[in-house]
């Protein structure tokens, strides 16, 4: 392990994780958290530096209420209904919920589906980040989530920037979590600069000649362990030491984080949350700008950016109803009608729409009938997710639900078919293209042979 203590100075992003610390640690001072890369995007938009298909991945935690949100049923009972009250569109036909005015606004530029099926019962994060039942068999080490497919298929944009970056808050309930890279190993595990590890991503008090000598001396004395290794934890450190020296000889990434260089306008249109405040104790914050941070993460070269966002798991507050659904409800939707409008707004206005795909989804819907307990519980049987850019055909909803809002009757949509879209969005093609798990054994990608949505491309 390398550890260099200095004082503050101007410098250079690392790599994070808890492994990677282990193997290249520079300590700092500086707090980061966002991007303002002005000679990137001038030297990009001259046709000087290529741009790349991207995919920001949004998991709203535990599960959000599809038939309040984007697919409400008025002419149903009341207890069905629940008192929000559908608004239109600027696409006529559309309508989604009156507390997403500005989404209202912008959906020439989103699609809705509102017809998913096959979600899981329970709470597991695994089919919103990779696509897989978890219920079904899986090869030995699991299936790996689609930041890791990508990073394995398609590898770095640029060798100071990850190509999957995650963002996701660690959640005390475990299937809240990320489910990591599965039978592709560590060294396509996400890089996650949060927490205390962004304080390792400055250079301090060492320059890049004396840099160059550490890593030789790092190099040289970790060459025993691979040639003894046979579990592949050295192929994966091989990789966090060159992310780490990337990191290291160039500001993009840590640039990248630090929102203080974003335009406070910018900033505002966002809106902040606490990063320290867990919803409801388990669940991910409520921090908005963390959509920023992901699209600046692109920005500097990262191809997925995964973010966790609040807890939408509404059963109710008890017999005094002090946290009932709709409580919660007219506190979260606001923020999150504001934080998904600007990253639309801002993905169109910096010409990046066409190359970013967007995807915001939960684990499974919510039922129908709202409980004694004013909330809504787990309801597997559909779900719904909302999604914008990469050039997709946009301004559309698919699916379609029964009165109730409980049963899909028009176009049923498969997680694995909208996986099959996201790998299509960013020029893989599901039918053709297999990783190998740890057998040997070729993989493809998603189940089912899930073709794209036709919708879509």
């Amino acid at each position: 392990m390398l550890t260099v203590w200095g004082g503050q100075q101007a410098g250079d992003g690392l790599c994070d994780g808890s492994s990677r610390r282990n193997f290249l640690r520079i300590g700092g001072g500086l707090g980061l958290a966002g991007l303002n890369l002005p000679q990137l995007l001038a030297a990009e938009s001259a046709g000087k530096i290529p741009k790349h298909k991207s995919v920001i991945m949004i998991y709203l935690v535990g599960g959000p209420p599809h038939q309040d949100m984007f697919d409400l049923k008025p002419n149903a009972p009341k207890e069905i209904a629940g008192p929000w009250r559908p608004i239109q569109t600027n696409v006529p036909g559309i309508e989604i919920c009156e507390a997403f005015p500005l989404l209202a606004r912008l959906m020439d530029k989103a699609v809705i589906v509102r017809s998913i099926v096959g979600s899981q019962s329970g709470h597991d994060a695994i089919q919103c980040f990779n696509g897989h039942d978890p219920k079904k068999p899986k090869p030995g080490g699991g299936w790996p989530q689609f930041g890791s497919t990508i990073s394995k298929l398609q590898g770095a944009v640029d060798r100071t920037a990850p190509p999957f970056v995650s963002l996701c808050y660690p959640c005390t309930h475990g299937p809240y979590n990320e489910p990591g890279p599965g039978f592709l190993g560590v060294s396509q595990s996400p890089f996650r600069p949060l927490g205390d590890t962004r304080q390792d991503m400055v250079l301090n008090g060492i320059t890049l000649e004396r840099l160059g000598n550490r890593k030789e001396l790092l190099t040289s004395l970790d060459q025993f362990k691979r040639q003894a290794d046979a579990s592949g934890m050295m192929d994966g450190l091989d990789t966090f030491n060159q992310q780490a020296m990337g990191v290291l000889t160039s500001s993009k990434l840590a640039d990248a984080l630090d929102l203080s260089k974003e335009d406070p306008e910018i900033v505002k249109r966002y809106g902040t949350g606490d990063p320290k405040i867990h919803m409801d104790g388990n669940g991910a914050p409520r921090v908005p700008q963390s959509l920023l941070v992901a699209r600046r993460l692109i920005e500097a070269g990262a191809r997925v950016v995964t973010l966790n966002y609040s807890k939408w798991d509404w059963h109710g507050g008890g017999k005094n109803h002090s946290n009932s659904i709709f409580k919660r409800e007219a506190i979260d939707f606001p923020v999150f009608d504001q934080c998904v409008s600007a990253l639309i707004e801002d993905l169109h206005e910096r010409g990046m729409a066409d190359d970013c795909t967007v995807a915001i989804w939960g684990e499974f819907g919510r039922t129908p009938k709202i409980s004694s307990q004013v909330g809504r519980d787990h309801w597997p049987r559909v779900n719904s997710a909302f999604l914008f850019g990469g050039g997709m055909k946009t301004g559309q909803v698919i699916g379609e639900t029964d009165r109730l809002g409980g049963e899909a009757v028009k176009r049923p949509v498969t997680f694995p078919e909208l996986f099959s879209t996201l790998h299509h969005n960013m020029g893989i093609d599901t039918r053709t293209t297999t990783i190998n798990d740890l057998n040997g054994r070729p993989q493809y990608l998603v189940e089912n042979d899930a073709a794209p949505l036709a919708e879509l491309i």
